[in-house]
């Protein structure tokens, strides 16, 4: 599909507008340069002139016709046929296709906004769509996740122009005001992802949503260290340092350029190295971490996090959630339960 070409409203209407006038123009001229072969019955020398030709090109193209002024001449009823009927049509079609396709438009977006704000639940709202805010919703999206359960809120044109354009909805405002986010459905959001620019509208943003939705997962991103313990008193369950992660990564790259380029893998998605968390199957209870043909790097237990190498998780139990490495090759590189025709091992 060709990329749909994008035109002011006002372009449009312009546009039309000056086609209709052509019509009008040009339908005049052609009856003016052939008045001879009209007649006027309402006036007693029967011509035709200048002002007559307007007033029978409007009434002519608007399908009014008094019948007044009429073609009498084959060569007028000839030109009437073949050339001021089809612009007749084209008149009509552009003043009353535009009406309906502004009514047309308007109703399908009210009806396309009612039925998503009717569907929109268990859904995941990320805050600002900046380039922390678009990699959190592209690895989303290349994760499995419908890009129609994400929503994005933002206040600048140039990020809802992205956002839109990635195929993701979009509500414009400050994230830190509750009626904007209650557009955005937060109350019945599973996720909320906030990245804003400053660490204070992430924590007023983070209060805002938990205020309104208690049960979210709600992660957020901060410049500063300092300011995470501020986030998560905030309500946010998850908080990522994004200057420190970056310092870490530039850090690690000069004393080995090599561990640098495996960091910078496991963080780009699609090529190289995935980190996934998977359901512990049947046929791995039991087992050790290390034996496992997957790289498991932790274990979730009892919503605990275990190094692989810690002595409570030497064997695998049911309802073990397993955090591995896989080649990203290998898809689905994070199988879920039933994969391969096994069970997950999860507690009854």
């Amino acid at each position: 599909m060709l990329p749909e070409r994008q035109r002011s409203p006002w372009w449009e209407l312009g546009r039309r507008f000056l086609l209709a006038a052509a019509i009008l123009v040009g339908t005049v001229l052609l009856v003016w340069l052939d008045r001879g072969g009209y007649r006027d019955g309402n006036d007693p020398t029967g011509e035709v002139g200048l002002i007559d030709a307007i007033y029978y090109t409007t009434v002519t193209l608007s399908t009014t016709g008094y019948g007044d002024i009429v073609p009498v001449s084959d060569q007028a009823r000839l030109v009437n046929a073949i050339v001021i009927t089809p612009a007749r049509i084209g008149f009509l079609v552009l003043l009353i296709g535009t009406t309906i396709e502004v009514l047309a438009n308007q109703g399908r977006e009210m009806f396309r906004v009612a039925r998503w704000r009717r569907n929109m639940k268990e859904h995941v709202v990320v805050i600002g769509y900046g380039t922390k805010g678009r990699s959190a919703a592209d690895t989303l999206v290349q994760n499995g996740l419908d890009p129609e359960s994400i929503v994005v809120v933002d206040p600048r044109p140039s990020a809802r122009e992205e956002a839109n354009a990635d195929g993701l909805a979009v509500i414009a405002g400050d994230a830190t005001r509750r009626d904007v986010l209650r557009r955005a459905r937060v109350e019945r959001a599973s996720q909320v992802i906030i990245t804003t620019d400053h660490d204070a509208n992430t924590m007023m943003a983070t209060l805002t949503v938990r205020q309104i939705n208690p049960d979210a997962y709600i992660v957020a991103a901060v410049r500063e260290q300092d300011n995470v313990p501020l986030v998560r008193q905030s309500g946010a369950q998850a908080v990522v340092t994004s200057s420190e992660a970056v310092g870490r990564l530039l850090g690690l790259s000069s004393l080995s350029p090599t561990l640098g380029e495996v960091m910078e893998d496991l963080m780009t998605y699609g090529t190289g190295l995935e980190v996934a968390e998977r359901d512990l199957l049947v046929s791995e209870v039991g087992k050790q971490p290390q034996r496992l043909p997957d790289q498991v790097i932790a274990v979730v237990r009892d919503e605990q996090v275990y190094r692989y190498f810690d002595p409570v998780v030497t064997q695998l139990a049911r309802g073990d959630r397993l955090i591995v490495v896989r080649p990203s090759k290998e898809q689905p590189w994070a199988p879920r339960p039933g994969a391969n025709f096994e069970d997950a091992a999860i507690d009854d």
